[in-house]
């Protein structure tokens, strides 16, 4: 017989390391409240005519609202957007690390989130971006809170859309007996992204879209978190998946690379944004 009391927490360990490699890690001086002098989380912001939307930015597990988007924040701010980021998910206890708490909850401060920002900017319609789980925690918003009216477009950087199984280690958690329980009762967040999860299965029962939204999937072959990686990919009216390495073949980002300082796909996620004026996405968009 397995000594599993003796390894339930190395592995649950393990778990939290693999997944932690998402997001970057928090600095030292990081609030997670606000950005500050980065040019977003300005609620004096306008949408202008050409981008009538304000971008609400969705960050990834272990990630906050700072920290995830010190790349892609200034350079959608510099193109004339109005952006926002939030924080959700929280445990007690917890600073800094977010995306851990029950994801369906998680949807809920996102709809209180996304409220908040059309009420500021007066726009009827928000463009949604995540990363990770913030790519695919949008979607039960989307489908059970009432999102698909508020949301013009879901883009998902490296989304797990429908779960992962870690490049084969969550295939390990029967063999551990108590291992499963003590995710969901320590990091829900977690044990809701594993795939076949209840919470992916009642997400993706009857489809994985709703209509009036437009989903972008923008996913790299070398992901060593959502594995596989094709499982990120959405089926449905209105949705375009695109793999990294077609736009760009000499791009060797991983999950982490492509949410937080990849420009090739940054030029990507300007594109789903703005798709009547998308310029083609090459190896040059990196110098862009």
């Amino acid at each position: 017989m397995l000594p599993w009391k003796r390894v339930l927490r190395p592995l649950a360990a393990l778990l939290l390391a693999v997944a932690a490699v998402a997001v970057p890690a928090a600095t030292a001086g990081a609030s997670g409240a606000a950005a500050t002098g980065g040019g977003w989380n300005d609620y004096a912001c306008k949408p202008s005519a050409a981008h009538p939307r304000p971008v609400v930015l969705v960050h990834g597990t272990f990630g906050n609202s700072v920290d995830n988007w010190l790349g892609l924040a200034p350079y959608l701010t510099g193109r004339g957007y109005c952006v926002y980021s939030l924080d959700y998910g929280q445990l007690p206890g917890v600073p800094l690390f977010h995306g851990l708490g029950p994801i369906d909850k998680s949807a809920g401060q996102l709809s209180a989130f996304v409220d908040k920002v059309l009420t500021a900017t007066g726009a009827a319609e928000a463009d949604l971006v995540g990363h990770s789980q913030g790519g695919m925690m949008p979607r039960h918003y989307l489908k059970f809170l009432g999102g698909a009216a508020k949301v013009h477009a879901l883009v998902g950087i490296a989304p797990d859309n429908h779960g992962t199984d870690l490049a084969g280690l969550t295939n390990l958690l029967p063999y551990f007996p108590g291992a499963e329980d003590l995710l969901k009762a320590t990091t829900p967040g977690l044990a809701d992204q594993i795939a076949g999860s209840g919470f992916l299965t009642k997400l993706n029962a009857g489809g994985d879209t709703v209509p009036g939204v437009r989903y972008t999937v923008i996913a790299t072959k070398y992901d060593e978190v959502v594995t596989p990686w094709r499982t990120q990919y959405l089926s449905g009216p209105g949705v375009r998946n695109v793999l990294l390495q077609d736009l760009c073949p000499l791009d060797l980002s991983e999950h982490l690379a492509i949410g937080l300082f990849d420009r090739i796909a940054f030029h990507e996620v300007a594109n789903a944004l703005d798709p009547a004026h998308a310029t083609p996405t090459t190896c040059a968009s990196a110098l862009g």
